[in-house]
């Protein structure tokens, strides 16, 4: 298993922009569904948008047409660009293979939207 490297995180006020990125080696990426996660304080670990290696994407309700999730499988990274962030954006925010176990859980990128 492979762990991936989130960074991009960071303070931003209500209604701002952040992306964030993810880094995950191995050949086997571009094979791969990914999907970004998040986990705030006190509650589970919840799946925010996903895509296939095609390009077909999801979003959870709460961020779809806020929240972007794009990939560039030549330099194996998982981007989330989000927009209009709310306060109940703030969480650490993770990137994982949904539908399988080939990479690991990474340490996460804290995101705290200020009000």
């Amino acid at each position: 298993q492979v762990q991936p490297v989130e960074s991009g995180g960071g303070l931003v006020q209500s209604g701002g922009s952040l992306r964030l990125s993810c880094a995950a080696s191995g050949s086997s990426f571009r094979y791969t569904a990914m999907g970004w996660y998040r986990q705030a304080p006190g509650t589970e670990r919840e799946l925010v948008a996903r895509i296939t290696p095609g390009g077909y994407t999801y979003y959870a309700t709460s961020v779809k047409g806020r929240f972007t999730i794009s990939r560039d499988n030549a330099k194996n990274t998982l981007t989330l660009q989000m927009n209009s962030l709310k306060p109940e954006d703030t969480a650490v925010y993770y990137c994982k293979d949904p539908f399988s176990d080939r990479f690991n859980w990474g340490q996460g990128t804290q995101v705290t939207v200020s009000s």
